[in-house]
């Protein structure tokens, strides 16, 4: 007699079966999560049915039981597919760190959430023949395999391809000694030796300056001798400083020969196939310090009677696509950075200048070729069609964002005063309109301000600053998005290979930590129901304007998932849009620059669209620009924390008003009201008392006293040191906590641990606040 299906049928089993279970009985917990672990990132809700042949009523068993997995942190959903914790994706970068006993390469993953702890150890196989071999400290794309990944590793992967190579310079600060002995060299990487310095040639560097050198003579005793290379400048300049990130984070800032050459010979573009935009008043909106201009818009109401009411918007985009041709050295050193990075007083960017600050940039009075769409709104915001155009435009304006929100408000300028009424006034129509959509869809909304630093001439912080959020900066916004959607949509309709712009729902474990915090302010996150970003805004709402608003921001941020870039569409949870992918900024980020180019294939727009096969390579991408976009993060971050410590350094011993950022079970992270500062208090120098960490109510608990010390409290603290290369302030805390009751604790409370001197904010389980507009 054949075995039964589950629900009525015979099972399917798939090329692996699970060990002990019998034919025609429903899977335990056990057999579901074996599964989960054979088939990493493969494994949804639909193969686990078909896998065991699960149907009918009986699908609702297992719907149960996969949340109860998900309740008990056995389980977290991925792009729609469940894995357990610390599983890796099947394709992912690694971070070369080290070579096990019998030689062989170690890895770590470099988009890994700091809130699943420790990154796991991957055996990373090399490929055989010619292929470039990496070396620890380069970066390589990897898949991963079955085989053996040996003692010293969990997993083991393949080698795809080689991103980047350690740099063979050699970063650290030049110090001089006394006498006729020469200088030396302090590397910033405290795994490297110390260098003495040929004297002979400084290159005009001083004591204190930072410098790169290359080895150029090491004898069989004493140290190495090194030659400078360059010289940066003072370590309290920004230039040093960024240099630091450049240089610790592996970014490529140095053009190749062959790139640069490309870029110089390329021509401008003449309107030949393309629609004439130039008579359109398109103006670009940017910073007022911006030297690439990308996208431009302009809005008019539409004379259509059968949409009374409504508008229609045009969107153009710069046309990289033109002159960044697949295959070429510009498309290679495009891809290898990723995306284009920003620091306080300059900017490491994805193309050179020829490309990004001339030939694509949308200049003012300057012909320009553009990728355009063209949307058409209702009067309550919601799209009626789009249409994407190839266009030679010319920028009627270039203003920045305090200049045109100005000018609508009623100051204008010798350049505003003309474009009020024909441009400005319809642009701010159409964005009301927009807004009436946005409000609808309830995407999540944050408010967590971003701070900025304003240098001196010579590269010094002068001061920091939270600047104020325009609706001119929310009607940029809020166009990208549309445009960003109009392009998904359009790509997913012709079923051309397309990188999404990705964003999961937040884990269950992150949600069980949301609860209980929020449990501690007499807050309740709904448990049942679909989890939408209206239910966190209900949760922010109840706390604006109050002292808990910051916090609560925070803590919501922190409890949601890292967008990221994947050939497979789930959606994107923050802004609660079905589809969603970046378009808006080709001459800064690669993802766009793919989708530009399948827009060109899937509407016949010219012949310099995506080559052939590339379907295949879309998850490789997604992994190279995602891992690229998150590097670029973190370098722009430490940057601002070695500034402001720079800064901060020689106000030892002065007090400051700050609120607790965060809790560890180590000490407390402070965030200073004035500066946005970050600093760490080492719980062994809180009180008399002994410090438990509470996870819970993220909070620090006094054993005897009950002296509570929680996540938001506003605090007095001291600053007693700061570590500039690390980018850690230390603070001592005056103000004295809150006392509650032993019943405040609860019984699982985890010990603080050991305790530290200075911590570093890079430390921090924390994610940073809001990106830059147009980041999304």
């Amino acid at each position: 007699m054949s075995a039964k299906r589950i629900g009525g049928k015979k099972p399917s089993r798939g090329k692996k079966g699970v060990r002990g279970k019998t034919p025609g009985t429903f899977p335990s917990r056990d057999d579901i999560l074996t599964f989960i672990a054979e088939n990493p990132g493969k494994a949804g809700k639909r193969e686990i049915a078909k896998h065991f042949g699960i149907i009918g009523a009986a699908r609702i068993q297992l719907k149960k039981i996969l949340k109860d997995l998900a309740e008990d942190g056995m389980v977290e959903k991925r792009q729609k597919r469940l894995i357990r914790p610390g599983d890796l994706p099947p394709v992912f970068v690694v971070a070369l760190v080290a070579r096990d006993a019998d030689g062989e390469l170690l890895g770590e993953p470099v988009d890994w959430d700091e809130d699943a702890g420790v990154p796991p150890k991957v055996l990373v196989l090399t490929a055989k023949g010619k292929a470039p071999q990496p070396g620890v400290g380069d970066r390589a794309l990897i898949r991963l395999t079955e085989a053996d990944s040996g003692p010293e590793a969990e997993h083991t992967g393949r080698v795809i391809k080689v991103l980047e190579k350690k740099q063979g310079a050699v970063l650290g600060i030049l110090r001089e000694r006394e006498g006729n002995r020469p200088p030396w060299l302090e590397p910033i990487d405290r795994k490297q030796r110390e260098l003495d310095v040929d004297p002979a040639d400084l290159k005009g560097a001083a004591d204190g300056d930072l410098v790169s050198v290359q080895v150029v003579r090491t004898g069989r005793y004493g140290a190495p001798r090194a030659a400078i290379v360059e010289r940066f400048g003072s370590m309290k300049s920004e230039k040093a400083v960024s240099e630091i990130a450049l240089h610790s984070h592996g970014i490529p800032h140095v053009f190749p020969t062959a790139v640069e050459q490309e870029a110089e010979s390329a021509k401008p573009v003449s309107l030949g196939q393309r629609e004439d935009w130039r008579k359109i008043p398109l103006i670009t909106i940017d910073p007022s310090d911006a030297k690439d201009h990308d996208d431009a818009v302009f809005a008019e109401a539409d004379p259509d009677q059968a949409n009374e009411g409504g508008h229609i918007i045009y969107v153009a985009i710069a046309d990289v696509a033109h002159y960044v041709r697949p295959g070429t050295a510009l498309d290679k050193e495009a891809n290898l950075r990723g995306n284009s990075v920003y620091f306080p007083d300059r900017v490491i960017p994805m193309l050179p200048e020829r490309i990004s600050n001339d030939l694509c940039s949308l200049r003012e009075k300057e012909d320009r070729p553009a990728m355009a769409v063209r949307m058409v709104f209702d009067k309550t915001g919601r799209k009626r069609s789009h249409s994407f155009h190839r266009v030679l435009m010319r920028s009627a304006a270039k203003l920045a964002y305090a200049q045109a929100q100005k000018a609508v408000e009623g100051v204008t300028d010798e350049k505003t005063e003309t474009l009020v009424d024909g441009v400005l006034k319809p642009l701010w129509a159409a964005y009301d309109v927009l807004k009436k959509g946005r409000d609808a869809r309830e995407p999540l909304d944050l408010d967590l301000p971003e701070r900025k630093i304003k240098l001196k001439e010579d590269g010094t912080v002068d001061h920091v600053f939270i600047p104020e959020r325009l609706d001119a900066h929310k009607l940029i916004e809020e166009f990208m998005i549309q445009a960003n959607v109009a392009a998904a949509e359009t790509l997913e309709k012709k079923k051309s290979p397309l990188l999404y712009r990705i964003h999961d729902a937040s884990s269950p474990e992150k949600l069980e930590s949301l609860k209980e915090f929020l449990s501690t302010l007499d807050m309740k996150l709904p448990s049942s129901g679909g989890l939408r970003p209206a239910i966190f805004n209900g949760i922010l709402a109840k706390v604006k304007d109050t002292p808990q608003a910051h916090v609560v921001n925070e803590v919501v941020l922190r409890s949601q998932a890292q967008a990221e870039y994947h050939p497979q569409n789930i959606g994107h949870f923050g802004l609660n849009l079905r589809r969603y992918a970046h378009f808006t900024s080709p001459i800064r980020r690669y993802a766009d620059l793919i989708v530009h180019r399948g827009l060109i294939s899937a509407l016949g727009l010219g012949k310099d669209g995506l080559p052939e096969g590339i379907e295949s390579k879309m998850e490789a991408i997604g992994a190279e620009v995602s891992a690229a976009e998150r590097r670029a993060m973190l370098a722009e971050r430490d940057t601002i924390d070695r500034l402001i410590a720079l800064w901060m350094a020689d106000r030892i011993g002065a007090t400051f008003q700050g609120r607790i950022a965060g809790v560890v079970k180590s000490g407390l992270f402070i965030r200073l009201d004035d500066t946005g500062a970050d600093g760490f208090v080492p719980a062994s120098t809180i009180g008399l008392d002994y410090y438990r960490y509470d996870e819970g109510s993220h909070s620090l608990i006094g054993d005897k006293s009950g002296e509570t010390y929680q996540l938001g409290d506003s605090v007095e603290v001291k600053l007693v040191e700061a570590a500039p290369f690390a980018g850690a302030l230390r603070f001592e805390l005056l103000s004295p906590g809150r006392i509650a009751g032993k019943s405040r604790r609860k019984s699982g409370s985890k010990s603080a641990g050991p305790r530290k001197k200075i911590a570093s904010r890079r430390s921090r389980t924390s994610t940073s606040s809001k990106t830059r507009t147009k980041k999304r």
